[in-house]
């Protein structure tokens, strides 16, 4: 059925915070409007979408399962918002992640 994965909950929350710190590196805080990415559309697209594929092949090498993936988003968010990057950006790219990673 799928509902839990081959990955370590450590080996998930670990490989979250990479990508939000990929994320972050392609996309840094902006000074002007903080907690906002200092980022062209474009730039924040092709980021996320590096981030989306990585998580895609995570996904096929550990078969996460609903939880484990479900813990991926929420770890990837919390590290996003302890970085200082705002609720509403975090939320947005969390959610991509998500749907990209949850489609079979």
């Amino acid at each position: 059925m799928g509902l839990f994965g081959g990955a370590s909950s450590k080996q998930i929350d670990e490989f979250a915070k990479q990508l939000a710190r990929e994320l972050a590196a392609a996309c840094p805080l902006s000074k002007e409007q903080p907690g906002r990415p200092q980022a062209t559309p474009k730039q924040l697209w092709s980021a996320l979408e590096a981030v989306c594929g990585k998580a895609l092949e995570f996904r096929k090498e550990h078969k996460l399962g609903i939880y484990k993936k479900a813990r991926l988003g929420n770890t990837f968010r919390w590290e996003l918002t302890e970085m200082g990057y705002d609720k509403a950006f975090a939320e947005d790219a969390t959610q991509r992640l998500i749907v990209r990673i949850a489609r079979k």
